[in-house]
């Protein structure tokens, strides 16, 4: 299957999702810890269904890290390098391919994060998951929640990871900051809808973006 080259950031919103944010009183280690061990019921917003699209899918896990800072939690993400064969220059959350030793997807996302990010799982409280998301690169890739403790340091692998950086949870977790845009695809195969989270200097999109949105949804619940 032939790559898509496109800039999101040239792309127009079609529209602002525009859901009220997350009350602040959510946005607490031990809330979040609660919330995830005794989920309601609650719908996740699924993307375009791609597992049709690919004979095979690889397995994967990501870590969504939730930093307890002084302020408030934020989100540890990560910048890709720009050669990289997936996902170049995208920001993503440290995680990757699982491995045949890993016993699960949380061992996967512990393992990756460490290896991606040199933060080691001795700061990780890992408090759940959320559903699967199916990418356009074929990986099914199940999200992997954790709240991490400061102090810590970090070595970004400098083949894969160009930047590390935090985002406000708050922000994040506000549906007036959740673009949502679109682009043709080539051949006359549709119109592919995906969600935008721009902070600062960082776009946010595509599959990192839907699962913030799934833990916003959850949250919200």
């Amino acid at each position: 299957m032939a790559k898509l080259h496109i800039d999101p950031k040239r792309l127009p919103v079609d529209a602002i999702a525009g859901e009220p944010a997350v009350p602040a009183d959510r946005l607490d280690a031990a809330w979040l810890r609660a919330r995830l061990a005794h989920p309601p019921l609650w719908e996740p917003e699924l993307p375009e269904d791609m597992r049709q699209r690919f004979p095979v899918l690889r397995r994967a896990a990501v870590l969504i890290p939730l930093v307890r800072r002084p302020d408030g939690l934020t989100v540890l993400l990560t910048q890709r390098t720009e050669h990289l064969t997936n996902h170049a220059g995208q920001v993503s959350f440290p995680g990757g391919g699982a491995e045949e030793l890993d016993s699960s997807p949380i061992e996967t996302a512990l393992r990756e994060t460490e290896e991606e990010i040199g933060l080691s799982r001795r700061h990780i409280e890992i408090i759940g998951v959320l559903p699967d998301h199916v990418t356009a690169s074929a990986y099914v890739v199940t999200p992997v929640v954790g709240l991490v403790a400061p102090p810590f340091d970090l070595t970004a692998e400098s083949n894969e990871v160009a930047d590390i950086f935090e985002v406000p949870l708050r922000f994040l977790m506000d549906g007036m900051n959740h673009q949502r845009m679109s682009f043709e695809l080539p051949d006359g195969g549709g119109r592919r809808s995906f969600y935008a989270m721009p902070y600062e200097r960082f776009f946010i999109w595509g599959a990192t973006a839907g699962m913030l949105r799934n833990l916003f949804h959850l949250l919200r619940a």
